[in-house]
């Protein structure tokens, strides 16, 4: 009787990694995004985001209309853990969490989440925060295998 309650604990431990492998977009494209600012805006425009086991990671660009010089450009790795995938592939919210680093090499915090609108597509949150200010982009998003 302990055997067998073991052994469904670790299956039902093993299931969430199992799901995980399961999901079957190893791309996410993300199309430019716009966030107003104190008499400007930001547009921040990023690669395809590239998976690797539960992280996500891609470049950005950010410019800042009309101060120019404050644009920037880095790096951002999300990670969406194995439920959140799972809750992804089965049409719900899924959210995420990550860092990036600037060409200057400061951190950003980004925080946000996707919502399916079909088994490919939905809408994506994302907050950005950029020394002490949260930037908030609302945005679509594709899943594709290459």
């Amino acid at each position: 009787m302990l055997l067998r309650a073991l052994l469904l604990s670790l299956l039902l431990a093993a299931a969430p990694a199992l799901r995980a492998a399961d999901f079957p977009w190893n791309r996410v494209a993300v199309e430019p995004m716009k966030t107003s600012i104190y008499v400007g805006s930001v547009t921040l425009t990023a690669g395809p985001f590239v998976r690797d086991g539960e992280n996500f990671s891609t470049t950005y660009e950010a410019k800042v209309r009309p101060w120019f010089f404050w644009g920037e450009s880095g790096t951002i790795t999300i990670k969406v853990p194995a439920a959140e995938l799972q809750k992804l592939a089965q049409g719900q919210r899924a959210e995420f969490t990550g860092e990036g680093f600037n060409q200057k090499h400061k951190r950003r915090t980004v925080t946000g989440y996707a919502q399916p609108a079909d088994a490919t597509t939905g809408k994506i949150k994302v907050r950005i925060t950029v020394d002490g200010i949260e930037l908030i982009f609302n945005g679509t998003y594709r899943l594709a295998t290459e």
